[in-house]
């Protein structure tokens, strides 16, 4: 990999700040509010921006870079197809109980549903991503789509994923803000009062992680090479083929032929794609 060093401090300090604002949202929820229940009250709101935050914003920021982790480029492709898809399952799922749970808030306390550009937003993001999953996995993931329609709708799946990510990072900071003018009265969120002061800070966090997941994912120089692949050999001597994608690997390719820009070229294949995706 070029810029191994520089690589490792990017993913080291991506991880750090998207750890830290699970645990800062963790804090905010049990010493300025009411903690975690499952109970109607104010208590299963809480639950709405923890899961959120470690769903949709920690875990899907996994998700996107796990093709570029390195010593993963010696794993087959399907089972980091697996992977991938496994974590923003993971994800969609937290977000779902998370949108029930402030649901059932607003409807417990009678309180207006879907009515501020937060909630706007944030069901269209959500339904866009369950939209971009299931297309993934019957057209990524399953052996189902042809080598054309993959190609075809490539650009539109790396796009879709980096624009909903983005939007996931806007709409948790829009949530954030409106929980804040909602609930900070004595002394008001103008103030800055301590718990305003947490609370923004933990929105840094989030769009300083959201920032270097895309810097990471955007990075050429830090893709899995194409040709990168680990094959037993086949029963009857031949060269092994990945039947997924169609891809032939030649055995014995030097490191540094896998990693220059002339093996890069040579070895596109139209699933490259697939595997170097954001969901």
């Amino acid at each position: 990999m070029e810029g191994y060093r520089s690589f490792l401090f990017f993913l080291v300090s991506s991880l750090l700040f998207g750890f830290l604002g699970v645990i800062f949202v963790l804090v905010w929820v049990l010493y300025w509010r009411e903690g975690l229940a499952w109970n109607g009250g104010a208590a299963e709101f809480n639950l709405h921006p923890l899961l959120v935050i470690t769903g949709f914003v920690f875990i899907e920021g996994i998700a996107i870079i796990v093709y570029r982790l390195p010593w993963t480029w010696k794993c087959s492709k399907l089972l980091m197809k697996c992977i991938h898809a496994g974590l923003h399952l993971v994800a969609i799922v937290l977000v779902i109980v998370a949108m029930v749970a402030v649901f059932e808030y607003h409807n417990s306390f009678k309180i207006p549903n879907m009515f501020s550009l937060h909630s706007w937003v944030g069901l269209t993001v959500v339904i866009l991503f369950f939209l971009q999953l299931v297309m993934s996995i019957f057209v990524f993931l399953l052996p189902i789509a042809s080598d054309s329609l993959r190609a075809a709708l490539m650009p539109i799946h790396g796009y879709m994923g980096l624009l909903l990510y983005g939007s996931i990072i806007a709409t948790c900071l829009m949530g954030i803000t409106e929980k804040l003018i909602f609930t900070l009265k004595e002394p008001p969120y103008s103030k800055l009062p301590p718990e305003a002061i947490f609370v923004n800070t933990l929105g840094l966090l989030i769009v300083v992680f959201g920032g270097l997941v895309i810097w990471i994912a955007t990075r050429p120089a830090w893709k899995r090479p194409p040709n990168y692949d680990v094959k037993a050999p086949l029963p009857n001597g031949g060269n092994p083929t990945d039947t997924a994608d169609n891809t032939t690997v030649t055995d014995h390719k030097p490191d540094l032929e896998l990693n220059s820009d002339a093996a890069r070229k040579r070895n596109l294949q139209l699933d490259e794609a697939g595997e170097r995706s954001t969901m």
